[in-house]
């Protein structure tokens, strides 16, 4: 019996996006030796845990600008499995991020923390009616988001340089104060209706910025989760929300994640790690954590492009999908983009490092309109195909010029994503274990997906 497989196909300079293509028919009981992209559903991998982006303020910000319909687009566009391309993770950030309109905090000075004047209300003002929206549509749907809370700095009195920007180190005898912060901000989200799942020690823990940051050495981070943050979520109740130390570049995901795994208290409460991409593609890293740790999460938490990359939105588009096949083949389990919308500017932003969105506005006769950039469609063919739950499966291809990577769902349907970033066509055949073999092209500069049912 020939089995058909669903495909959806993007091609830029066709003007197709994400688009629904004529189905792929599988040959039973035929075999292929040339141009193969082999499948092999029985050798399966990590659990994915799904694909998502970030609420900052910047894009609460935008949001809050649009009107009433475009509102209702963008939360479909991100959050409906059916109408949009069903992203179920979620990131934010404790107190002010580069993509604040300014620096805050929940403590503004010392005299409020000593009167427990905690206030979350600036860093919620744009960021929470967002989160609202993308949960209740979210629940709406039959998913659910699990959202990632990170700082990017602690309140400027409880740091070394008595500044929330340009590095410094949390003082040692605030650390329980800021761990109690940590319990206190996931409080009041929840009073917003909003459950976080996951948090991160510190947002990019090895940098000095000019905006937003806090340096913690390895053992810092360590100690910090061991003696602080990890009892004190658990007293509180809060013991299942998940633990990521370092949440920085990938090149150095192994080195640093081992000093917290390698602890025996620390390893308890850490759940994995989380990593970003702007060091290069250093997919090897993610390997060897996985070898040595292999119950250890890895999540990609943050990546876009700066607004000043030569590659266009084109390129920019298959940077990400470049990306998430690497990590993806080597263990990564699931993945947040950077801001979910960003203006025209690729702002706004306090530090004025404006970058690329998925999801961006644009003027257009002096009216506010949304404008769809290929790397939303380049993220829609991972995150509206493979769900929460499914698993990596094995694949191998023909050729370096295509980059693969095949899934098998919980409802038992398999997922193959091709992508050509090759300026010329590639013909092959794709072979499944008892479905047989089909024929496909993939075009220049695009990227397939194919359900197998």
């Amino acid at each position: 019996m020939i089995k058909r497989a669903r495909v959806f196909e993007t091609v830029p300079a066709e003007c197709r996006f994400l688009q629904e293509a004529a189905e792929m028919p599988f040959i039973p009981e035929q075999k292929a030796e040339m141009n193969v992209i082999s499948v092999f559903p029985e050798r399966e991998y990590q659990e994915i845990l799904g694909f998502g982006g970030a609420f900052t303020e910047s894009a609460g910000y935008v949001y809050a600008q649009l009107g009433a319909a475009d509102k209702k687009r963008l939360i479909e566009a991100y959050f409906d499995p059916d109408k949009g391309i069903g992203y179920t993770l979620g990131r934010t950030h404790m107190n002010s991020c580069d993509f604040s309109l300014e620096n805050y905090a929940c403590y503004e000075s010392e005299a409020d923390y000593r009167a427990e004047r905690f206030d979350p209300s600036r860093t919620f003002k744009y960021t929470v009616p967002l989160m609202k929206a993308a949960f209740a549509h979210a629940e709406s749907s039959g998913r659910s988001i699990t959202l990632h809370a990170v700082p990017w700095s602690p309140p400027a009195f409880m740091k070394t340089n008595g500044n929330m920007n340009c590095g410094g180190s949390l003082k040692s005898e605030y650390r329980q104060a800021w761990a109690d912060c940590f319990v206190r901000y996931i409080r009041a989200l929840e009073r917003e209706g909003i459950r976080t799942g996951i948090v991160s020690t510190q947002n990019e823990p090895a940098a000095v910025q000019r905006w937003d940051s806090c340096r913690y050495t390895a053992a810092e981070e360590t100690a910090f989760v061991r003696d602080y943050l990890g009892p004190t979520l658990a007293a509180a109740g809060l013991g299942d929300i998940k633990i990521l130390v370092w949440d920085h570049n990938k090149e150095s995901v192994l080195e640093r994640s081992s000093a917290a795994f390698d602890d025996r208290v620390a390893s308890e409460y850490v759940w994995g790690a989380g990593f970003h991409w702007y060091s290069g593609d250093h997919f090897e890293q993610l390997s060897l954590v996985h070898e040595r740790y292999p119950h250890k999460a890895l999540l990609l938490t943050e990546f876009c492009v700066e607004e000043r990359s030569d590659d266009g939105p084109q390129g920019n588009a298959e940077k990400y999908a470049h990306e998430l096949i690497g990590d993806l083949n080597n263990f990564a389990n699931g993945f947040i983009d950077w801001n979910l919308l960003l203006d025209e500017e690729g702002g706004p932003n306090h530090a004025r490092n404006f970058c690329d969105a998925a999801v961006r506005t644009r003027i257009r006769a002096g009216k506010t309109e949304l404008e769809f950039r290929p790397a939303y469609y380049y993220m829609g063919h991972f995150s509206k195909f493979i769900f929460p739950c499914s698993r990596r499966i094995a694949v191998s291809r023909f050729s370096d010029k295509l980059e693969t990577c095949a899934f098998k769902r919980p409802d038992g349907k398999l997922v193959l994503i091709v992508l050509n970033r090759s300026d010329t066509a590639a013909e092959s055949v794709i072979s499944v274990p008892e479905y047989g073999i089909a024929s496909a092209s993939f075009k220049p500069h695009s990227i397939k997906t194919v359900v197998l049912p």
